[in-house]
């Protein structure tokens, strides 16, 4: 299967992604001539982490009867000093909120994730090293 987007230049550092279901602007720093219009490409590629595994979860929390009330992924990344700069340790915290978790069942719901469907964690790990935790909010 292969997967096409098309990126159309808007002027400046202001680009269009335009995906069969969907489209993205994408942008630069002002330091850089960027406007602040779209999401930066490395920030594009955190959220694209966080959106895959935060599918897979969201998924498989359902077919576990494990719901939570809330659920929120952070990803916090390391920046290489010299060019071309790439993430080299990237760290996904998995936040549940709610009351009476099914901690065995989440838990297991991650891992999956993590080990086995999420291929954007995969392709991370082809470059950087990728930890993940799990945190508990009780309302």
């Amino acid at each position: 299967m292969t997967n096409t987007i098309e990126v159309s230049w808007k002027g400046q550092m202001l680009f269009e992604s335009v995906a069969p279901e969907g489209s993205v602007m994408i942008d630069a720093d002002k330091a850089v001539g960027g406007q602040g219009k779209g999401l930066r490409p490395k920030a594009m590629m955190l959220t694209s982490l966080a959106g895959c595994t935060a599918m897979d979860v969201a998924s498989l929390l359902k077919k576990m009867r494990a719901e939570v009330d809330d659920f929120k992924i952070e990803v916090s990344a390391n920046l290489t000093e010299e060019h071309p700069k790439y993430y080299d340790k990237v760290h996904v915290i998995y936040k549940f909120f709610g009351s009476e978790f099914k901690k065995e069942k989440i838990e297991k719901s991650v891992n999956l994730s993590v080990e086995r469907y999420c291929g954007v964690m995969e392709m991370f790990r082809k470059f950087s090293e990728v930890t993940t935790e799990i945190q508990y909010f009780e309302k």
